[in-house]
């Protein structure tokens, strides 16, 4: 018995090949809430009923309690930098310029950080607590999506103190 990899040049180590995936995804009752809160410019939650915990973005439920989060709350546009990311890395399809900087805010009166764009400082001068704002698109671009926050930016506040935000590290 004859080995007929013996006369190949050697493993592949690498192969390019074209692939995609298409899917619909359907937000849900709370989704749904949130994603029409940004066409109308402004971030939705949800409060846990027990707990008291606002989520935002929702999912519909508390994950500590399990229970339905039902009643909504209107949040601010200014939140605390909880932790970051300054991108030095260059990406297929990249639409910003090198370096920039990925934050988790946490914006007033929410217990759930989510990511955003912060943009307007120097990528050295971005410091965890940093209070900032959201800059929205203009009201006729506004959309059920997070591009309708085009990124943060900081505000004229003093750091927020640790101890507010600590647990959302």
């Amino acid at each position: 018995m004859s080995d007929e990899t013996t006369d190949a040049p050697g493993p592949v180590t690498m192969l390019a090949t074209p692939i995609g995936l298409d899917f619909d995804f359907t937000p849900g009752i709370a989704q749904s809430k949130f994603l029409r809160g940004l066409e109308q410019g402004k971030f939705l939650g949800q409060r846990c009923p027990v707990c008291g915990k606002v989520y935002v973005p929702s999912r519909g439920s508390c994950p500590t309690d399990g229970v339905p989060t039902t009643e909504d709350v209107e949040l601010s546009n200014v939140g605390t930098v909880t932790t970051y990311c300054v991108v030095n890395v260059p990406f297929a399809g990249q639409s910003i310029e090198i370096p920039y900087i990925c934050a988790q805010i946490l914006l007033d009166g929410a217990n759930l950080s989510f990511m955003g764009l912060l943009q307007e400082i120097p990528t050295d001068q971005i410091r965890m607590g940093m209070r900032v704002e959201a800059v929205w698109v203009e009201p006729d671009q506004l959309t059920p999506s997070l591009a309708s926050v085009r990124y943060f930016r900081p505000v004229d506040e003093p750091d927020a103190d640790y101890e507010t935000y600590k647990e959302y590290l």
